[in-house]
């Protein structure tokens, strides 16, 4: 019995579908195929832990496609497919043909001749981020039906306007570690919260992301957030028949702290509203400079009306026993240490910073997870053939 004999035990049984296929987001996607990625990662960090090499390609690359900045995703992406063998090339805009017009279909192929998968971050324009993922995947597969490209290389959405799954996915690995399991996760509270920021246009796409994922494992979710700092409405009424499928729920509360009441987990996170979102991707597209100060000058002076939604040491005394699992997809505006008055109490984030920073760990293993899954057909098998060809990974 090789020591990751349960975990692919599960995958054979879990089956799905995913080779072949992008991962653009998680609703996308089976519960069981979820499940399956979720397993995978394991997998992957066992080995790691073990010294057992993990590398599945000789060769390819792992193109990195970031149209907004990032440290954690980016980093994550390129120790994901490094872990997995492939070399890590940055796609730089301003250093391409992409500054003088190339369009997104040539895009495509001229990166992708000896690319196994692209990582693509596009959240900064609402409505555009999703669909440029989703042009980019029809442009493979327009090369690769005319024997342009020698293989479909596979797209993983490294943050949209939309989701961010490889955030939500890492973020249920932390949870599922925490809490002993998925199966435990069931009837657990958790409280996705829009949290006081003293800057504003932060993407949509995390607390989408986490109520469209979380929603489907049986769980009692709560969003809350001030009037007018809505999500996209589609997103939200999936969440809620997510829910309902899953035997969970799903309630909108307009108090932190009345969301906070039994609390186990809670995730305090600023968004800007989808109305704002809406207006600052036209003043982008129109470049209107003025027009975006005057809309940041607005957009702060209402941000300021709710200061008081900070996740608190009396906050967090609401939560079950006062002790429920914080978290956070980092940075974190913290109070009298990033910001004067920010998302969460400096003595609140202290106390869970480890934490955070574990949460953040399990990233590259779900990007590793999600590319292995896409690229090869029966990951229950290549995983098997790792564990017993046991190849160290440090040799002395």
């Amino acid at each position: 019995m090789t020591m990751i004999e349960n975990e692919l035990a599960e995958i054979r049984r879990l089956g799905g579908a995913l080779h072949g296929k992008d991962f653009l987001a998680t609703w996308d996607k089976s519960a069981d195929e979820l499940r399956s990625v979720l397993q995978i990662a394991r997998c992957l960090m066992t080995l790691r832990e073990n010294n057992i090499s993990c590398r599945l390609f000789d060769s390819g690359l792992a193109v990195a496609h970031f149209r907004d900045q990032s440290t954690r995703t980016r980093f994550s992406y390129a120790s994901g497919a490094n872990l997995l063998g492939l070399a890590l090339q940055d796609l730089d805009e301003g250093k391409s043909q992409i500054s003088h017009g190339e369009t997104a279909r040539e895009t495509a192929n001229m990166i992708s001749f000896l690319t196994e998968v692209i990582g693509i971050r596009d959240d900064m324009f609402l409505g555009a981020g999703h669909t440029y993922m989703v042009e980019m995947g029809r442009s493979l597969d327009d090369g690769y039906r005319h024997a342009v490209l020698p293989q479909r290389p596979m797209i993983v959405n490294l943050q949209s306007d939309i989701d961010h799954p490889t955030q939500s996915m890492a973020d249920l690995l932390h949870l599922g570690q925490y809490f002993g399991g998925l199966d435990h996760l069931r009837g657990k509270k958790i409280v996705m919260s829009w949290a006081y920021s003293p800057s504003y246009g932060k993407p949509l796409s995390v607390p989408q992301g986490i109520i469209g994922l979380i929603t489907r494992f049986g769980m009692r979710v709560v969003l809350a957030h001030p009037e007018g700092y809505d999500l996209i409405p589609e997103v939200v009424e999936r969440a809620a028949r997510q829910a309902s499928e899953s035997g969970g729920s799903f309630q909108r509360a307009g108090s932190m702290g009345e969301a906070f009441v039994d609390a186990d987990i809670v995730y305090p996170k600023s968004w800007a509203p989808y109305h704002v979102m809406e207006r600052r991707t036209a003043l982008l597209h129109q470049n209107d400079t003025a027009g975006l100060k005057d809309l940041e000058r607005e957009c702060l002076a209402n941000n300021a009306r709710f200061t008081s939604w900070e996740c608190s040491e009396a906050g967090m005394r609401r939560t079950r026993n006062g002790k429920a699992l914080y978290m956070h997809c980092l940075p974190a505006d913290i109070s009298r240490v990033s910001c004067v008055r920010g998302e969460v109490q400096d003595s609140v984030f202290e106390r869970y910073r480890i934490e955070t920073y574990k949460e953040a760990g399990f990233k590259p293993y779900i990007v590793a997870a999600m590319i292995l899954a896409g690229r090869f057909e029966n990951p229950a098998e290549v995983l098997d053939n790792l564990a017993s060809r046991g190849e160290k990974r440090l040799r002395s």
